[in-house]
């Protein structure tokens, strides 16, 4: 199907669960499948994930950038350097929406990002209300603002259960990170 003719939705995948980074992973996946581009900005993260090993050998279908510390941000305590990553991240992924090589894009963390006040609402605000007709936008990330979620057509919040930290599991190499 031409560009011109797919509807581009605009989702967000939030709460409190696992799973955010890993379903917008899995429908950049799907979407390469059919030779779809998708093109992926992860805020706030500058470690070495296993996605990003994994995503080199679908290039160049699926187009992943890092634009965050290899540190951890605390909510108090965004330096000049984190803020400045978040906004080259929005210039970056804004302009890959806006050049029409990508049919997909994913703002992960972004929610993260606006949370730690790196970012503003109004600031991604633009970046939705800039998205071409056929792109599909996808925002991840705890602690959605409503004006995004009012802005989404598609909302789907992970729901913590149950999870290893209860029990002293750290994160793990290739399956949490």
């Amino acid at each position: 199907m031409r560009a011109e003719q797919r509807i581009g939705l605009v989702q967000i995948y939030t709460g409190d669960g696992k799973g955010k980074t890993t379903a917008a992973l899995g429908l950049a996946l799907r979407a390469a499948g059919w030779g779809l581009k998708t093109y992926i900005g992860q805020f706030m993260k500058g470690r070495d994930y296993g996605e990003l090993e994994a995503v080199r050998a679908l290039a160049p279908l699926i187009t992943i950038e890092q634009f965050g510390r290899n540190a951890f941000v605390h909510v108090k305590e965004g330096t000049p350097e984190d803020r400045k990553a978040a906004q080259e991240g929005l210039r970056a992924a804004r302009t890959a929406m806006e050049t029409g090589e990508y049919d997909i894009v994913v703002l992960d963390e972004i929610n993260v990002a606006l949370f730690f006040r790196l970012l503003t609402v109004e600031e991604v605000l633009d970046v939705i209300n800039a998205k071409p007709s056929h792109v599909e936008l996808i925002l991840t990330g705890r602690r959605v603002p409503q004006k995004l979620i009012e802005q989404a057509d598609l909302v789907t919040e992970m729901c913590e259960v149950k999870h290893p930290y209860q029990k002293g599991i750290s994160a793990r190499r290739g399956i949490e990170y």
